[in-house]
């Protein structure tokens, strides 16, 4: 009997050793094949070319000291709910047809939900990778409406929701909390919004399950309007003024009307507004580098950070003053089209710098092949960047202006059509600030091309080279040749759609120019943006 114990007591040694050594092994196997994380935090309204990442310190240090900072990410579209559906869907506007911040124009529409909710890359995360995805912030500025299923409807792909009724809040908001309503008040411990989307986060990171691959995708208000700053950071910057680079406070005499209109120099009052304004802004990323600091830890301490990838972008770049247009975006130029790109993860070396071209339909199909999804069995425009190498040198640019049919009675000498105009009669947008633009960089090329849908045929080109503040208009002195090709690249990319998007570009020297070929209709008020949702 004893020797039958001893026998048993060496067999059940022998298992434990020979099980913690598979264990082992499996561990190591599992390691090397589990699926990353992901993490995308997504600003609201914040340049890269007028300072906005100055005050973003802990972002510097935790994401871009620590991964690649991109030089060259550009939006699709430089507005709010296009954008945000360009990354959604990985498509540019042409494809996607949200137009603007609207109901009407598809922003969070019955027919946006019908047509391209099904295929955002969260819910291909969630069916073909098996992740578990969280969303807390701003979605798209018309989510919540009634007219299109109130808080109430969650978006598919999502497992856990936190998001924000409507536009940008800091205060006095409404969540949808996984279908429910929550509303929030104006006490700053519990319902200052950037402070509540970082404690949302840390709950997910600890509630989650640690068996499955989690996306987390944390949309802040900052730093746009009404840039309302937590109450510690209220007096911060108060000697700080807007840049004063070349483009500001400069006539644009040779660009579309719209620029042409704004008045330099610019009134007293509309220069003190825009420092304000600045400064203001500044004041509310705080908040937002202190969540990015805790979301760090926390993954720090949890042990996943070295397996998780952390993205840090913008929904589209802003102006103060450049142009002599006080503030907002909207605008074809640098400083509303480009946007910061801060990537760190695994396998990506620290202190890293990139000028590859990215464009945010591409952070769709990057996430999906950091999950491992092959991204040619979707229908998206965009291309990964994770092999670095898979460069695209062209990508494009859309906006639709919005304006009334009516004369502004403030501003009755402008004339209908015209909109986001300040009290001095400085016009940010008008019907026909309408345009498309393809934006290329190369070793040897950087040049934006641009053609507006009005009855000029208005064309605007840059050599960002030798002009990296576009402060002079080349379209009437560049050579034909490149015209040509700048021209019939625009053509490929408004007309291309999936994969045709990653190649479109390719000179036929067949080709003849024509500008007016760039667009369907030349009436004030129909684009083909606007054709598309017929």
């Amino acid at each position: 009997m004893g020797s039958v114990r001893v026998c048993l007591r060496t067999w059940l040694r022998l298992s434990l050793i020979c099980v913690t050594a598979l264990s082992s092994n499996l561990a190591v196997v599992a390691k090397m094949y589990r699926k990353p994380n992901i993490v995308l935090i997504l600003t609201d309204d914040l340049d890269v070319a007028i300072g906005g990442m100055t005050p973003l310190n802990k972002t510097r240090k935790f994401i871009g000291d620590a991964g690649i900072s991109f030089t060259n990410a550009f939006v699709a579209s430089p507005l709010c709910c296009p954008s945000r559906a360009s990354i959604l869907t990985g498509k540019y506007p042409h494809n996607h047809h949200v137009i603007n911040n609207t109901l009407e124009g598809n922003c969070s529409s019955l027919a946006w939900q019908k047509s391209q909710e099904s295929a955002t890359f969260p819910l291909l995360l969630q069916k073909l990778a098996y992740y578990q995805t969280f969303f807390a912030g701003k979605y798209l500025n018309e989510y919540g409406n009634p007219e299109a299923g109130g808080v109430e409807y969650v978006p598919p792909g999502w497992d856990y929701w936190f998001a924000l009724e409507k536009n940008s809040k800091y205060y006095n908001y409404t969540l949808s909390v996984n279908g429910k309503p929550q509303r929030h008040g104006q006490n700053y411990s519990q319902d200052y919004l950037t402070d509540v989307l970082a404690s949302v986060s840390l709950e997910f990171l600890s509630y989650k399950s640690n068996y499955r691959p989690f996306f987390m995708m944390v949309s802040t208000p900052a730093p746009h309007s009404p840039w309302t700053a937590a109450p510690q950071y209220e007096g911060r910057f108060s000697d700080i003024k807007a840049p004063r680079d070349p483009s500001f406070n400069v006539h644009g005499k040779d660009k579309h009307w719209l620029i042409r209109q704004a008045k330099t120099p610019m009134t007293n009052s509309s220069v003190e507004f825009l420092d304000d304004a600045f400064q203001k802004r500044w004041r509310t990323l705080l908040s937002v580098d202190d969540l990015v600091e805790k979301v760090v830890k926390n993954l720090e301490a949890r042990g996943e950070l070295e397996n998780t990838y952390i993205m840090f972008t913008s929904d589209n770049g802003y102006h103060t003053g450049q142009f002599s247009l006080p503030v907002d975006k909207r605008q074809l130029y640098e400083f509303d089209i480009r946007v910061p790109l801060l990537v760190r993860g695994p396998n990506i070396k620290p202190n890293q710098t990139s000028p590859m071209l990215i464009a945010n339909v591409d952070l769709g199909p990057t996430i999906l092949d950091m999950a491992g999804i092959n991204i040619n069995q979707t229908k998206m425009d965009g291309i990964s960047f994770l092999p670095l190498m898979h460069a695209m040198l062209n990508m494009l640019v859309e906006y639709e202006g919005e304006g009334s049919n009516i004369s502004d009675p403030a501003c009755p000498l402008l004339g209908p059509g015209v909109s986001e105009c300040f009290p001095d009669c400085v016009c940010e947008d008008s019907y026909n600030n309408t345009y498309a633009c393809v934006r290329t960089v190369s070793t040897s090329t950087n040049l934006q091309y641009c053609e507006f849908d009005d009855s000029e045929v208005f064309v605007e080109v840059y050599n960002l080279t030798a002009d990296p503040f576009q402060l002079t208009n080349i379209a009437k002195s560049i050579e034909q040749e490149v015209l040509e090709k700048m021209n019939h690249r625009l053509m490929m990319l408004q007309s291309c759609s999936g994969q045709s998007c990653r190649t479109a570009g390719v000179f036929d020297a067949r080709y003849k120019f024509d500008p007016r070929l760039m667009f369907n209709d030349h009436g004030p008020h129909i684009s083909r943006l606007h054709q598309a949702l017929k």
